[in-house]
């Protein structure tokens, strides 16, 4: 599937992987389906110049000279990058494929493999790497929301989210329970929450 304009414009493919011949093959496949593509030919080079911000997906070969594709794995988790990885590998490197994908990879594919096959794979991680970072964004937003907070307003917004009542709370804080409503009302306001679900849901973001 071709990706949209925008899809274009925001997301890359990196590609990592030592042999040239591999790095011309699928800098090929990947621009002739319309996405960017950036190739490396080490992890080294490609963790020197890589910005967590950045949107796409990352091609990354489990064995190569130097940094292996595990350790830069283990590299990026470090950041938390948002950016889905899918691991290539040769015969005889199933083990490390498969304990790269319970290590977080999103999948892996023997070599040789088929076009379809990997234009399937970074479809798939494009599509998860948007779903990343509008869950990120939504949690950004929550803590930046929280922030904005005064110290009681937040002490309010623990007791409403636990599910204390306005009278409760009063009672445990030594405050009248006009105070709980103005504190809870304004909290409600800051965090944009219509009703006490709305609270809630932002309370288990900021968990996240």
């Amino acid at each position: 599937m071709k990706p949209s304009t925008n899809e274009n414009n925001e997301q890359t493919v990196f590609v990592v992987d030592d042999e040239p011949d591999v790095r011309a093959a699928l800098r090929l496949l990947i621009k002739s389906v319309g996405y960017q593509v950036e190739c490396f030919e080490s992890a080294d080079s490609f963790f020197a110049q890589f910005e967590t911000e950045r949107k796409g997906c990352l091609i990354l070969d489990v064995r190569m000279p130097g940094m292996s594709g595990m350790e830069l794995q283990d590299k990026l988790s470090s950041l938390d990058t948002l950016l889905p990885i899918i691991m290539i590998s040769g015969h005889g490197e199933i083990p490390m494929a498969v304990k790269a994908v319970q290590n977080g990879a999103v999948d892996f594919l023997q070599k040789p493999f088929s076009d379809q096959q990997l234009l399937d794979r970074i479809s798939q991680a494009m599509s998860l790497n948007t779903v990343r970072h509008d869950e990120y964004s939504i949690r950004k937003d929550a803590q930046d929301k929280y922030v904005s907070l005064t110290p009681r307003e937040r002490e309010i917004f623990t007791e409403v989210v636990s599910g204390k009542l306005n009278k409760v709370i009063a009672y445990e804080l030594n405050i009248s329970t006009r105070t709980v409503e103005i504190h809870r009302a304004k909290a409600m306001e800051k965090m944009a929450a219509r009703n006490l679900s709305e609270l809630i849901n932002l309370a288990n973001l900021l968990k996240e």
